[in-house]
């Protein structure tokens, strides 16, 4: 994989998920991990750590954007892409992520440029469930709202079926063709992050 030599890319990966033994989270961890082995700057963050209260327009107005939004906003801002593995909540990406999507997307102040969070990102996309679908039916609602905050989305993506037998004691996906997928998907996610920032 040839990088640019003028910049390193900064990758962000986060799991929708707060869950101590998220399936997500194990997903996002390795991805970082994965990517760490590249020439990119790698930073896995945990949903878990940030306090962010549900989204309340009358208190947005009163108080302005909540100093723990804030806090991951500008992580956001400061990183060129981002990895997001998306549990399934009924066929749909978990209230959390949604949650903290609607509030990444508000302005800080008014001089604010809008979507700053996500203007010029690119985001890869995956699902760890214990179903045989992987969390797929979650992914094109996430890739939709993405697409509506002005992200380019990687269009590989890749679900992990059966999950609770998917990672082995070291944190690695068991099985080779998983292994492979993700392998694929992190590859084009980067090259896309190159490219994006290359124009």
């Amino acid at each position: 994989m040839v990088m640019p030599t003028n910049h390193i890319p900064r990758l962000l990966f986060f799991a929708g998920s707060a869950r101590t033994g998220s399936f997500n989270k194990k997903l996002a961890r390795l991805a970082c991990e994965l990517a760490a082995q590249h020439n990119v700057q790698a930073t896995f963050v945990d949903l878990n750590d940030y306090n962010i209260p549900l989204y309340n327009a009358d208190e947005e107005a009163q108080h302005g954007l909540p100093q723990e939004v804030q806090r991951l906003k500008d992580l956001f801002q400061s990183h060129d892409g981002f990895f997001v593995a998306c549990p399934e909540y009924n066929g749909m990406p978990p209230p959390l992520l949604i949650n903290t999507l609607d509030w990444l997307s508000r302005r800080s102040n008014e001089h604010e440029k809008p979507l700053a969070a996500f203007a010029g990102k690119v985001a890869a996309l995956a699902a760890a469930s214990p179903g045989n679908l992987g969390g797929l039916r979650s992914l094109p609602h996430l890739r939709s709202l993405l697409g509506n905050l002005g992200v380019t989305v990687v269009p590989k993506q890749v679900a992990i079926g059966s999950a609770m037998g998917a990672f082995d004691t070291n944190g690695q996906l068991a099985n080779t063709t998983q292994q492979a997928q993700l392998a694929t998907l992190l590859d084009t996610f980067i090259a896309l992050v190159q490219a994006v920032k290359g124009s």
